[in-house]
């Protein structure tokens, strides 16, 4: 089983994306997105053979504290600490768990609970791992610039500041992209930022660092998403026809030498492990080199701030390298355009729970794939002669570093009809978030669960 076996996302559940007030615990948002997402799949606790849990902010076995909710089952639980893609490197455990038949049902779920202002470090008794990147990306400001402000926007900013010098562009085209996804957020119940800045305010929001302004940057959010991955003789055994997609390929990459070596202000924030991801898994889904890109229709991708949308344009593959300043004029990032890019609001309006938001990526997009995205909904998915309809890509990258790319898409035997997530939640919970009850954790809780556990549950 060199290449392993397919595996479909079954099921997906989202919180809403908050402000980081301390109004909820992980252990709370958690049950209510794995609820949603077992509700979703028409499955219960029992079915699921192993769990990882993402978090970034938090002690050991929060994970298990979460799950424990829904039962005790003896099932293995692995936390998953992977930086901003934390929540897609747990979901990428799952799938391989899945894909090289270690079970036929696994969950990954990820939450966060974080502190207000810019990110900092829990443990202020020692080096953080990410302080040689920030070391060299300072650097590079001699050659590119000088620039100010806390280190993560600071080092995206650089990266930016790369592009523009070699390819043109400027301040205007990171407000044009950061006022795309406050727009496409308007749409979206889950979103901590529901505001539609123009491009003008978003200009004139108090300035972060050289270039980016606070409405260029992601907001630091508390939030829960997760997803259930299974085998094909799971989804047919479930009947699942009717909402199962496919996870085509994913992989999962770390940095090479040139986010040390070299002298790209662009690499240390993760454009070589972009683009070395993404042709992996152009690759796996069998595509000639360069190609495949054109039969995607919708993205979601890790706009922690403007200038990283800008640059990961062309490491995906969907712009030629210098041409992303163009592919923003030409408005190819949104409705209307070659493809439609962060129709969520991306993470600058939705907000970015570390652990959480790489799985509420992969949630938009499955709901994008199976057509339930109501107003969010991208047009054309389904317009062309294979009934398949077009790919969904997602991209989440967490300095230190590592970067996740997914492709999905609908299965060949996809059904249409009959009872599906909707009919279970009682809601299409794509486009509607509603919190859930205890009703409804009674209806996928393992027959071994705890009242003790549950009588501490905050729904």
């Amino acid at each position: 089983m060199t290449n392993g076996r397919r595996t479909f996302l079954i099921g997906a559940g989202c919180t809403q994306f908050i402000k980081p007030r301390g109004k909820r615990t992980t252990e709370d948002m958690g049950l209510e997105a794995a609820t949603k997402a077992l509700l979703d799949a028409g499955i219960t606790y029992d079915s699921i053979e192993t769990a990882f849990v993402g978090y970034c902010y938090g002690d050991s076995t929060a994970g298990q504290r979460s799950l424990y909710n829904l039962g005790l089952t003896h099932i293995p639980i692995v936390n998953v600490n992977n930086n901003c893609s934390t929540g897609s490197a747990a979901l990428y455990q799952a799938n391989s768990a899945v894909k090289f038949g270690q079970v036929e049902c696994a969950l990954a779920l990820g939450f966060e609970r974080m502190k207000p202002g810019s990110l900092g470090t829990n443990f202020p008794d020692r080096p953080s791992p990410t302080v040689l990147i920030g070391a060299r990306s300072f650097a590079l400001e001699e050659e590119f610039g000088e620039n100010h402000g806390p280190g993560a926007p600071r080092m995206f900013d650089n990266g930016a500041r790369e592009y523009f010098k070699k390819y043109g562009g400027g301040v205007d085209h990171l407000a044009m992209i950061a006022s795309k996804n406050h727009k496409h957020s308007v749409n979206n119940p889950y979103s901590q930022f529901r505001d539609g800045w123009s491009v003008e305010q978003v200009k004139a929001a108090p300035k972060i660092t050289a270039q980016l302004t606070k409405f260029m940057c992601s907001p630091t959010s508390d939030g829960a998403a997760s997803c259930v991955v299974a085998s094909e003789d799971f989804v047919h055994k479930h009947g699942l026809e009717n909402q199962a997609i496919e996870v085509v390929a994913m992989h999962l990459t770390t940095d090479g030498p040139t986010t040390f070596e070299g002298r790209s202000p662009m690499d240390v924030v993760g454009y070589e492990m972009t683009k070395n991801c993404a042709d992996k898994v152009f690759k796996d889904a069998g595509f000639a080199p360069g190609e495949g890109r054109d039969q995607v229709g919708v993205v979601e991708l890790h706009d922690c701030f403007a200038a990283n949308e800008l640059i990961t344009y062309p490491a995906l593959g969907l712009c030629k390298e210098d041409e992303a300043c163009k592919f923003v004029e030409r408005g190819d990032n949104t409705y209307g355009g070659k493809y439609v890019v962060n129709p969520s609001g991306g993470l600058e309006a939705k907000g970015h729970p570390l652990g959480a938001t790489g799985l509420g990526m992969h949630f938009y997009i499955m709901m994008q794939l199976r057509n339930w995205a109501g107003p969010m909904q991208a047009p054309d998915l389904f317009d062309g002669s294979d009934p398949r309809g077009k790919y969904g890509l997602v991209h989440n990258v967490g300095l230190g570093g590592a970067v996740v790319v997914s492709l999905l898409r609908r299965p060949e035997f996809y059904k249409p009809g009959g009872p599906d997530g909707r009919t279970r939640l009682g809601y299409n919970h794509a486009c509607e978030c509603k919190p859930v009850t205890m009703t409804d954790v009674d209806k996928v809780k393992s027959k071994n669960s705890s009242q003790f556990i549950l009588h501490h549950a905050k729904l």
